[in-house]
């Protein structure tokens, strides 16, 4: 700030107008942080019976809403009620055999659950807690295969979606094919954890971007 002063007098500027053209900066870099921190991204995670959206059913479903700044502003957590003989006809095979902590947990909690339809209807009450000033913008790892769940199984939820999406495999896949550079992310199987860890993940590769 001082700097911006000292610049302002050197123009033949009195210290009054220096400090004038200190508030304008100031503003302008208030303005630009404030930017940052307005809800601008839903990261969603889905943990599903598989991966098949005609086939398979959305378990579990976690929201976080960031700014650009990636800071969490709230997050959201629901269980989808699902058939148990579905579960039973699904949920097997190798990924689940080398996951059976994440499966066990799953079936275990699907007790709790609730209707998808409720569960959609929390997570539009969730949305409307901020203001998002256009269409949603939808981020994750993979998002691309959690939104044909979403078209398919809620529905409401997909109309407030912007068709654009931010995909953080796509920065995974050129940092680790180009650059060799790897972000190791823990692998819970849980939407909640997951999905923090994908925030944490673009933190990564766009600290890159930052040197």
């Amino acid at each position: 700030m001082i700097p911006e002063i000292i610049s302002a007098v050197k123009k033949g500027k009195t210290i009054v107008e220096g400090a004038e053209k200190v508030k304008e900066v100031f503003l302008e870099m208030k303005g630009e942080d404030e930017e940052m921190k307005k809800a601008k991204l839903l990261w969603v995670d889905l943990e599903m019976t598989g991966l098949e959206p005609e086939k398979d059913r959305i378990l579990e479903v976690a929201a976080i809403v960031t700014g650009w700044n990636l800071e969490p502003m709230g997050e959201y957590q629901g269980i989808v009620k699902v058939d148990e003989e579905l579960i039973r006809e699904r949920m097997v095979g190798e990924f689940w055999e080398k996951n059976k902590e994440s499966r066990d947990g799953l079936i275990n909690q699907n007790r709790e659950g609730k209707p998808v339809e409720e569960i959609e209807k929390e997570i539009l009450e969730f949305l409307d807690g901020f203001k998002f000033e256009e269409k949603v913008l939808l981020a994750g790892n993979s998002i691309h295969q959690d939104r044909k769940f979403i078209d398919r199984e809620l529905p409401r939820l997909s109309e407030r979606l912007n068709y654009r999406m931010l995909d953080v495999s796509a920065w995974k896949v050129y940092f680790e094919g180009a650059l060799r550079k790897k972000f190791v992310k823990p692998e819970a199987h849980r939407a909640l954890s997951d999905i923090k860890g994908s925030i944490e993940e673009l933190k990564f590769y766009l600290g890159f971007l930052r040197k």
